[in-house]
């Protein structure tokens, strides 16, 4: 890519959680295909773990054309997009259109139930959700070539659920498993939206219910991996105070989602200092005791990693209501997927592109939020 982020042995996308607001990830891949960008991992939960399987589950050059094709699918209920004079029309228009979503569905992707939820079996899949995520399986299955994904030496796809019982986070990893279209819808069921998926006995719901970003998995993975990560999230935990009540619901919801960012961003940092500062004290240690095994286990360990996050963050649709994620009409689509793809081309066009804004050993971060 056209930007001095140091030289890497790994290229890693990570993708956030968020219906709709997903668009604007295949605007920012989109981006970064420009710039030629080849991830050869791409970790996901929820609407980026769908993203995240278009991406992996395709040679390069269709990628862009297979992420156009899941994405005006999905906004095709209400494909009309309004003209610049009709802007003061578009909080209406938004509003009409995701309460169509909830009434009638999102084509390629979930329907509602013929029986509602509160009138079938206690037990029966039915009871669980009031969407059924038949049309999801079927998009996915056409769209994606698992076998791609599966064969060796395919581009690695991580992809964030939450074990229905026991409340833990798990990641299904082509590394490890024969990853399938289920895995993607578990990763993505939501409840009581839709419903949970069962594999291999267990049952599995939405990653984001506990962490809506895959970025600790990918830095657990390999504490030596020296990766340029580029983190593509679609809700931002800074913005202005609300005015109104669905403008707390939405800044609620946006703090809720993007929580774990500086988390697992700090976490990084603070293992990279101890990392160091572990080498330091090895240094000190008598020659006598370098070949012992212990300490040999602990050099290699101390070895500094050169990790470069390159960090894209959501700032569009400023007439989002509370509901925004489920704002799939052609018109948002397009302005998310327009704003991930000027966002990646104003970065490259600044000096900002090859400047690190928070630097510690072992760790540069690259901010490329878009000023507002």
């Amino acid at each position: 890519m056209t930007a001095k982020w140091g030289k890497h042995d790994h290229t890693v996308l990570v993708l956030q959680g968020g219906g709709a607001l997903g668009a604007y990830q295949a605007g920012v891949y989109e981006g970064l295909a420009e710039c030629g960008a080849a991830p050869d991992w791409v970790a996901g939960v929820s609407i980026g773990a769908i993203n995240a399987a278009l991406i992996a589950g395709n040679p390069p050059e269709r990628r862009v054309a297979r992420l156009r094709e899941f994405w005006d699918r999905v906004s095709a209920r209400l494909p009309f997009v309004p003209p610049a004079s009709m802007d003061l029309m578009r909080p209406l228009f938004d509003q009409v259109s995701s309460t169509a979503a909830f009434v009638f569905g999102v084509p390629g992707f979930f329907s509602p139930r013929m029986v509602p939820p509160f009138f079938a079996l206690d037990g029966s899949i039915g009871a669980l959700s009031f969407y059924d995520t038949a049309p999801l399986k079927a998009t996915l299955e056409e769209l994606v070539d698992f076998a791609l994904i599966n064969r060796a030496g395919g581009v690695r796809l991580s992809l964030g659920a939450v074990d229905l019982r026991s409340g833990n986070s798990v990641y299904f990893d082509s590394k490890a498993t024969k990853i399938c279209a289920e895995h993607v819808l578990a990763s993505g069921a939501l409840p009581p939206g839709f419903p949970p998926v069962e594999i291999d006995g267990e049952l599995y719901w939405d990653g984001g219910i506990v962490s809506n970003s895959p970025l600790w998995y990918v830095l657990d993975a390999d504490s030596r991996m020296n990766a340029l990560i580029v983190q593509i999230d679609v809700f931002s935990a800074s913005g202005d105070a609300p005015k109104n009540l669905a403008e707390v619901q939405e800044r609620a919801k946006d703090i809720q989602y993007a929580s774990k960012t500086r988390f697992n961003t700090n976490r990084a940092k603070e293992i990279e200092a101890l990392r160091l500062a572990l080498g330091r004290v090895l240094e000190k240690l008598p020659a006598a005791l370098r070949d012992d095994p212990d300490v040999k286990t602990l050099a290699e360990v101390s070895k500094p990693k050169a990790t470069s996050l390159v960090h894209f963050i959501n700032r569009h649709h400023p007439r989002a209501t509370s509901f925004k994620d489920a704002e799939f009409s052609r018109a948002t689509i397009t302005d998310l997927w327009q704003g991930g793809l000027g966002d990646v081309r104003r970065a490259v066009a600044e000096s900002r592109w090859n400047r690190a804004t928070d630097v510690s050993e072992g760790m540069r971060v690259f901010d490329m939020t878009p000023r507002t």
